[in-house]
């Protein structure tokens, strides 16, 4: 929120400089981003009258005019602006003078004719951000003479306060002098607000169907109002430095009293509506015409202000084009209303609007100011746009209005909390002065908030507001005391650390991706998963939480893809869910995913593209960092992501722990990928369960090997056979390696070949040829009857 600081004063004016009130609203949590002048520099600027005005006689849209400057001789002054006319109090800048931008005026001649000044307008002053069609024209009560700086009140700065959502309530003037007369113990003195007298009879009928969203609606008819009457410079002034653009004086004065006050109003035209009033919820295929042109689609969940031919307005966010003043406006129904938050909340949002209404309501207007808002807006549009004001007209649904807070602050709870003990008479004061309703009690204070504090609900509120007042600054210093001994660590636990370490040294770079991902692109992978849907998604395309790190490795993996990145690595960790809300688990997960060439670009790198078996030995070098890769197995499976050729289930100590393979055709077509991607995904809790290593003391006796190649059909495992030969190997047995596999000229179709390399080893003895001999039988007789194979010849 921006506001001018002389604004301010008028309300309440403690005894600081700028910047040290601007420090003490940040001291008191109402942080402030900027302090900025209202105007640029200038000098030599004064009110001046405008006694004549002739045309050029060499130029057309040049006139020649003649102005009283104070100094008691008339100055002559070319001047080219359209609106100049003769008695207009003008700005002038004198001869000497500096305008923004280090522009000098000097004398000059402008075809021919001199010209001792300048008439200026808004934008050469610096008070317009776009060129001004004109020249400033000034009240007629502006005096003569007197520097335009002071008449403008420009030596002001505009303040802009961050407010945090709670604080609702401060933006406002009202609002922000209420905490500033707080901290500096002063009163506040706003302008008297008197009820207007109504003076014609017409009235608007008003009817609330939506209670629980609008307790309270009031409206006032006010005739004869002239729209094409001029707002007051001190308006448009105060407007400007608040960050609001002038528009029409209707307009200016609801937005005006928004920002003295803190209560959105609004101005139909009155001619324009039939009937009645009714705020209610939109209907089902109603459509409405905003008064930024748009058009939008009503949901049934948005409260809209409506007459019995349709919907007039988004309440508490935007009116109608239909219904909204115009220049032709004779007759206006003002409207003020409390809009309770929650049916306010995320509707603007929703529908791809902000608006300064939208946004006070959405964190809570006071309820008790509706009447008050009405009376002040009829008082500023009588005196500036004319008119006869009707009466007031209100609906409201008193068991719907917001009811009182009370609340007990302990005083045992406020020293705990404060590592301070307050006089309790000063936190009386405190709390009377933050306009709170106080009992003093034994145990503490029994406090009431006031109407216009959504943000007052628990003790620990109180607590809070205490120790602002009071001053973060004269709270005491403590520093923590703690036993800060080390903690133990776990040899045999893998940290994730390493596992991310282990991760990048195999050329993968870490991707981080949102939990939740698009409801479509999680069911082209994973059709049968549960997972929960997000009540009030980012965006539709992040609506549910994710079953697997696939879904947000393959986002990732296209967007580099889609910026000419041919060769992706990727891996992420993070938790997986699955299940409805209230049986929900939440598995944490380690993903991965490759794609493109094998090896980075280079003259001498191979142009073979990554495969699966490339991906699980990037897997099982992070399995062996455990130290435990016997327990690990990959058997075939079918995943309805992976291609049902390519993809594995992991398994530890038999039990399911993740997946691997290649991405499924079909998915990758539906996703509309242009590259083939390999993927695994594995338990964290599992994988990261491991062995401290142990010594063993090493064989002085020479190791025994047997190479030995089988012939076995095609679908059979390799596994299989490492599995049966181990079986058969005896207990000496050091090492089994897989070093061949061949299937073509020689063996039969449908068959392969599989070579391995047994290596045994005694610890006390050099074995015999017998010994082995005797295990090479029963490993290939094992493998004969279990799997159907024959030792090649």
């Amino acid at each position: 929120m921006k506001f001018s600081e002389l604004w301010l004063r008028e309300w309440v004016s403690p005894q600081l400089e700028t910047q040290a009130m601007a420090d003490q609203i940040t001291m008191a949590g109402l942080e402030v981003d900027a302090v900025e002048a209202v105007a640029a520099e200038f000098s030599g600027v004064v009110v001046a009258e405008v006694l004549s005005k002739e045309k050029h006689p060499d130029a057309d849209k040049l006139n020649v005019c003649t102005v009283n400057d104070g100094t008691g001789e008339p100055v002559q002054v070319v001047c080219g602006a359209p609106n100049v006319d003769i008695g207009q109090k003008v700005p002038f800048a004198q001869v000497g003078g500096v305008l923004p931008g280090d522009f000098k005026i000097k004398k000059a001649k402008l075809r021919g004719v001199e010209s001792r000044g300048m008439i200026c307008s808004a934008s050469e002053l610096g008070l317009e951000e776009e060129t001004s069609p004109g020249i400033l024209v000034l009240s007629s009560a502006a005096p003569v003479g007197i520097d335009f700086r002071e008449f403008m009140h420009l030596n002001d700065m505009t303040i802009e306060v961050d407010l945090t959502p709670n604080r609702g309530d401060c933006l406002s003037i009202k609002g922000l002098s209420r905490e500033v007369g707080v901290l500096n113990r002063l009163p506040v003195n706003g302008p008297m607000i008197e009820p207007v007298a109504a003076e014609v009879e017409d009235s608007f009928t008003v009817s609330i169907e939506a209670p629980e969203q609008c307790p309270r609606y009031i409206g006032r008819v006010i005739k004869g109002v002239s729209v094409k009457a001029e707002t007051p410079l001190w308006m448009v002034e105060r407007l400007r430095r608040s960050g609001v653009r002038s528009i029409d004086p209707v307009v200016d004065i609801t937005n005006y009293v928004m920002l003295e006050l803190g209560q959105p109003l609004h101005a139909f035209d009155r001619d324009n509506l039939q009937e009645g009033i009714v705020v209610r919820m939109a209907k089902p295929g109603e459509k409405l015409t905003l008064l930024d042109g748009s058009d939008v689609a009503l949901r049934p969940e948005t409260l809209v202000i409506a007459d019995h031919s349709g919907p007039l307005a988004m309440a508490g966010v935007m009116g109608g084009e239909n219904s909204g003043v115009n220049v032709n406006t004779q007759t206006i129904f003002l409207e003020s209303a409390f809009f309770t938050p929650l049916a306010i909340a995320g509707q603007a949002r929703s529908y791809g609007l902000h608006t300064d209404a939208s946004h006070r309501f959405e964190r809570g207007v006071d309820p008790q100011l509706t009447p008050v808002a009405v009376e002040r807006a009829t008082q500023l549009l009588i005196e500036i746009c004319g008119g006869q004001a009707g009466p007031v007209v209100e609906a409201q649904s008193a068991e719907h209005m917001p009811a009182e807070r009370s609340m007990l602050l302990r005083s045992a709870r406020l020293e705990k909390a404060l590592s301070k003990t307050l006089d309790s008479d000063d936190v009386t004061d405190i709390l009377q002065r933050l306009g709170l309703d106080v009992s003093v009690q034994d145990a503490g204070w029994a406090v009431t908030a006031p109407s216009w504090r959504f943000d007052l609900a628990i003790e620990e509120d109180l607590i809070e507001e205490v120790a602002r007042i009071h001053g973060y600054n004269n709270l005491p210093v403590r520093r923590p005391a703690a036993r800060l001994a080390l903690r133990s660590a776990d040899e045999a636990t893998l940290t994730q650390a390493r596992l991310r370490r282990q991760m990048v040294a195999r050329g993968f770079q870490e991707a981080i991706t949102y939990s939740f991902v698009a409801p479509e692109l999680q069911a082209a992978l994973l059709p049968d998963a549960v997972t929960p849907v997000l009540a009030n998604p980012i965006s539709a395309d992040l609506s549910v939480m994710r079953a697997s790190l696939f879904p947000g490795l393959i986002r990732a993996m296209e967007h580099n893809l889609n910026r000419q990145q041919t060769r992706v690595r990727l891996f992420e960790t993070g938790l997986v869910f699955n299940g409805e809300l209230d049986a929900l688990s939440q598995v944490p997960m380690l993903g991965a995913l490759v794609c493109g060439p094998r090896e980075a670009e280079g003259w001498s790198g191979a142009k073979d593209r990554v495969d699966f078996y490339d991906l699980k030995g990037d897997l099982e070098s992070v399995i062996a960092l455990g130290g435990e890769g016997d327990s690990w197995r990959f058997e075939p499976a079918e995943h309805p992501s992976l291609h049902p050729g390519q993809s594995a289930q992991l398994l530890h100590n038999g039990e399911p722990a993740g997946w691997i393979g290649t991405l499924h055709p079909q998915v990758r077509a539906t996703l509309g990928l242009k590259m083939d991607a390999v993927l695994f995904e594995v338990r964290l809790d599992m994988l990261s369960q491991g062995s401290v290593p142990a010594f063993e003391p090493l064989s002085r006796f020479p190791e025994v090997r047997r190479d030995l190649a089988f012939i076995l059909k095609e679908a059979t495992p390799v596994q299989s056979l490492l599995d049966c030969a181990r079986e058969q190997a005896g207990d000496y047995l050091q090492d089994i390696k897989l070093f061949d596999v061949y299937a073509g000229k020689g063996v039969a179709e449908g068959h392969k070949s599989i070579a391995l390399g047994l290596t045994w080893q005694h610890p006390s003895r050099t074995l015999n040829d017998e010994e082995i001999n005797q295990l090479v039988d029963s490993i290939v007789t094992q493998v004969r009857v279990k799997l159907d194979a024959e030792l090649r010849g």
